[in-house]
């Protein structure tokens, strides 16, 4: 049975498609009656109030990573380090990955990309342009899909011949048909395809190293301690999976709400420097990662309510983007308003997310390389698609026409 919003009952099903429609009024009525909501049939509960939100993340120690973050039953469990690598861990484990990881993923490699993430925005900006001369493109097609994905090659080293393949895989793994909640066997296939391809690519750079992220992290050392191909595979995976989606999906909902709310949108096309504005306040009010689990354990106690060990815990930082305790018109789409350290679209704490400068670097470059080719666009709401997912919020397809500057 499917209970809307409006309904009497309040039911949270993140698999329902009215949910991923709009799942807004549902976050204001759980924050508003019930900010520890407890679903009995999906064995979850969930805390949609900004600074619960917050604190969860937080809370690495109470609230564990290590069966995953998400709520689908084919991503939990112990095996879930093997595709989201230190995502999936709790210290002391997740501590020594990510500090490994960290001396290859540098702050320096991300900002040294730049002008090669401008590079490949203009190669995929060509092609949309041009095409757009004869009618509608899909955006996400074309280019919100086709970016993040190139970018991490780019960092990874993958040879460019080769990089529609890889891109085609990657998208392969996250794809799901109307109605499939489980892993089917294409994805698990392209998974496959993928990690085969990563493996071959690792051992390449034992034998003959180059100056790409992938030789970074095997060469990455403290104290003796290295990577394994394994743990390299791991967090190889960890960015498909977590940096190329969502960036997909930042760039697909920056551009839907700009569309919807063209006063806020007049002024950035004048200065291109209110485009990391524009990116912040999408990450607000519409974020690609809607819903995180956690595991509890030992035990936790919050509105006077004891959670047992073992429950799953889900944290909407959608929701807590809305919360009028902390945003004032939460609903209201305002670039340039205050955001800051409230932004939850990274997360928080020990697990906050390690690509975050990578995401609004390329969102950055992404949205400005657009906006000096155009004077404007208009999406084509009635043929736009939605993705149907349990964790992630953003359109497969995202028709506009273009006015070419």
């Amino acid at each position: 049975m499917t209970v809307h919003a409006g309904d009497h009952e309040l039911v949270l099903d993140p698999y329902n498609y009215d949910f991923h429609e709009d799942p807004y009024p549902y976050y204001k009525r759980l924050r508003d009656e019930a900010p520890l909501y407890r679903n009995e049939e999906l064995g979850f509960w969930a805390l949609s109030r900004h600074a619960d939100v917050h604190q969860g993340f937080r809370n690495s120690t109470t609230l564990s990573n290590r069966f995953g973050v998400s709520l689908d039953p084919a991503a939990r469990g112990p095996h879930a380090s093997k595709t989201m690598s230190f995502l999936a861990m709790d210290d002391p484990a997740h501590l020594r990955l990510r500090t490994l990881v960290s001396k290859g993923f540098t702050p320096r490699r991300i900002r040294e990309l730049e002008p090669r993430v401008t590079e490949i925005a203009h190669q995929h900006l060509d092609v949309m342009v041009e095409r757009a001369a004869d009618g509608v493109v899909d955006y996400v097609n074309e280019f919100a899909g086709k970016l993040p994905m190139d970018v991490i090659s780019e960092l990874m080293g993958v040879p460019e011949p080769d990089r529609d393949q890889v891109r085609a895989w990657a998208d392969g793994v996250m794809h799901r048909d109307e109605g499939v909640t489980d892993v089917p066997a294409a994805a698990v296939e392209a998974s496959i395809n993928l990690i085969v391809y990563y493996q071959e690519m690792v051992a390449e750079r034992r034998e003959k190293p180059t100056d790409d992220l992938t030789t970074a992290l095997l060469e990455a050392e403290i104290d003796g301690d290295r990577l394994t191909d394994d743990e390299v595979l791991g967090f190889m995976f960890l960015m498909v999976i977590a940096g190329n989606e969502t960036t997909t999906k930042l760039l697909a909902n920056a551009a839907f709400w700009g569309h919807k709310n063209p006063d806020q949108l007049t002024p950035v096309y004048a200065d291109l420097s209110l485009v990391p504005a524009w990116v912040e306040e999408t990450l607000r009010y519409d974020t690609s990662s809607q819903i995180l689990a956690r595991t509890v354990a030992g035990e936790l106690t919050l509105y006077d309510t004891t959670i047992p060990d073992g429950d799953i815990l889900l944290l909407l930082p959608g929701s807590g983007h809305r919360d009028e305790r902390v945003f004032e018109n939460p609903d209201d789409y305002v670039i340039g308003r205050e955001i800051g350290p409230k932004l939850l679209s990274f997360g928080s704490g020990a697990h906050f997310c390690l690509g975050a400068h990578l995401a609004r670097m390329e969102a950055r470059v992404a949205l400005t390389e657009l906006f000096k080719r155009i004077k404007g666009f208009d999406v084509d709401e009635a043929n736009s698609v939605r993705v149907h997912s349990s964790s992630v919020r953003g359109f497969a397809h995202l028709p506009m026409t273009l006015e070419v500057a």
